[in-house]
């Protein structure tokens, strides 16, 4: 008895003895980060107008010529507004209506870079126009901010940057490196007529860029739980695209008179079972350089949490299962997004067809997603087929090069109060057509948002701040220079 309570005893003992080892490992992890934030002087705020969006310019996957007269009056419109930036740089219109200006830098040594922005915006959805505060395309400076349809995605940037160019240009400001400008004109529906030809032309001329920055992460203030400052996501990385076309085949007939295999029950099972076993979660890459960026700048659980994912990772995911966006970080998402089978009540049709639409982490590809569908699915008389426009994940940018130190520290000089970091862009951009001809590429938006604002993305009442505007010149101004002087 007391050799088996020895025993006992010194059970307990280790147990214990190896929580403690535990907690030790996670309090020093969690506390032995030191901040990974860049120190700068922030500089001065400067008062600059915002130009109003008017100009209709819905693009059109199907239709290329879609509010053609929209696109050329926005045109025109931007080159009367920056004359100096005309009569400085080239411009030449690619693709049909893309805009590709060439500011011919001083040092032909040096690799040249390249601002992405783009012209077109998505449309209203039908039957919401009364539910904005101003017409969406009448462009209204009210309470401080720009309103409609493009302010905000994506020619708030795009104006930004022109207005930047201006003000250097006319300051005297001559850049030793080429400076590009490339402004799409369909990057809503996949940037293939614009960002892909205007890529393709700099490739044909052998231009290799040390960096482009596009539309992306933002400034995301009180979105974060336990980080009491604004963070400043710089996205390194996006995820790919993958939209699948299923169609499964049976016989048609009768109503009166169903097989045991339908072609609306063979592609409904086949749907249940994509959703229910989607891609498993994953940290890797941005996203983990991401958490471990801001774990320092956080307090409490959640600075625990990120500092000892060797041992906390499955209740990360947990929490991140119960948020669409947060889980879309770490995950391969899975969407169904079309679903169409039958036209009369008492016949069976001969098909029903599906598509799945995949937004692919990197590391992830087209292929392995087709492998995927086809192991969870398990049947073969279900096809599956790629649509156009599929791309996989572009490479991931490196935060230990040159540029991404250098638009790190420009964000800290402007944002002087904003928390920097790594992060993944979980939509698409023109800028993954520019990987092959680029050393890094930058995801990143220079405007302060809230959850509120999110939801205006794409939304009823899109709207810019007319201080956001001007922090977004001020940033391409300070990038500019930093880059090219």
């Amino acid at each position: 008895m007391r050799r088996l309570l020895r025993l006992v005893r010194n059970l307990v003992l280790l147990v214990v003895a190896v929580g403690a080892v535990v907690v030790a490992i996670v309090l020093f992890n969690t506390l032995r980060q030191g901040s990974r934030q860049l120190e700068v002087a922030a500089l001065p705020k400067v008062d600059v107008g915002a130009e109003a969006v008017r100009f209709r310019t819905v693009s059109s996957y199907d239709n290329p010529d879609l509010n053609a007269d929209a696109f050329a009056a926005l045109k025109a419109h931007i080159e009367r507004s920056f004359p100096a930036v005309h009569a400085t740089a080239t411009q030449e219109v690619v693709g049909g209506r893309s805009l590709l200006y060439v500011w011919q830098g001083s040092d032909a040594a040096a690799k040249p870079i390249a601002l992405l922005a783009h012209q077109d915006v998505v449309p209203i959805a039908p039957g919401t126009e009364p539910d904005w505060a101003v017409p969406p395309f009448d462009g209204v400076i009210k309470d401080g901010f720009v309103w409609g349809r493009g302010a905000w995605d994506d020619k708030g940037n795009l104006y930004a940057m022109l207005e930047a160019a201006e003000a250097l240009i006319k300051a005297g400001f001559k850049p030793k490196r080429t400076v590009y400008f490339a402004f799409g004109h369909d990057e809503e529906v996949g940037g293939l007529r614009g960002a892909k030809a205007m890529a393709a032309a700099l490739a044909a001329r052998n231009v290799r860029l040390d960096f482009v920055i596009d539309e992306g992460l933002l400034i995301s203030e009180g979105g974060i739980k336990g980080l009491d400052k604004p963070a400043a996501l710089i996205g390194v990385a996006e995820k790919g695209y993958a939209s699948l076309a299923l169609t499964a085949k049976a016989t048609p007939g009768h109503s009166s008179m169903p097989p045991r295999d339908t072609a609306i029950g063979m592609m409904s099972a086949a749907l249940a079972k994509l959703e229910a076993n989607r891609l498993p979660m994953r940290i890797d890459g941005a996203v983990g350089e991401m958490f471990d960026t801001l774990a320092p700048e956080m307090s409490g659980i959640n600075r625990a949490v990120l500092s000892n994912l060797w041992l906390l990772k499955p209740v990360l995911f947990s929490e991140f299962a119960k948020s669409g966006p947060a889980e879309a970080m770490v995950r391969t998402t899975t969407a169904l997004t079309i679903f169409n089978a039958g036209d009369k009540d008492n016949v069976l049709p001969g098909n029903a067809s599906a598509t799945v639409n995949f937004r692919l982490l990197p590391g992830d590809t087209e292929a392995g997603i087709v492998g995927h569908i086809r192991q969870t699915v398990a049947n073969d008389r279900i096809s599956i087929a790629p649509l156009r426009g599929n791309r996989d994940p572009p490479p991931v940018t490196s935060t230990a090069s040159p540029s991404y130190q250098l638009v790190n520290r420009t964000i800290r000089e402007i944002f002087n109060d904003a928390v920097v970091a790594p992060g993944l862009m979980i939509a698409g951009t023109d800028s993954g057509h520019y990987a092959g001809i680029a050393d890094s590429i930058f995801r990143f938006s220079p405007l302060r948002a809230t959850t509120e604002d999110l939801k205006r993305f794409h939304g009823t009442n899109e709207r810019l701040s007319v201080e956001g505007y001007a922090d977004m010149i001020r940033f391409y101004r300070r990038l500019l220079q930093a880059a090219a002087g």
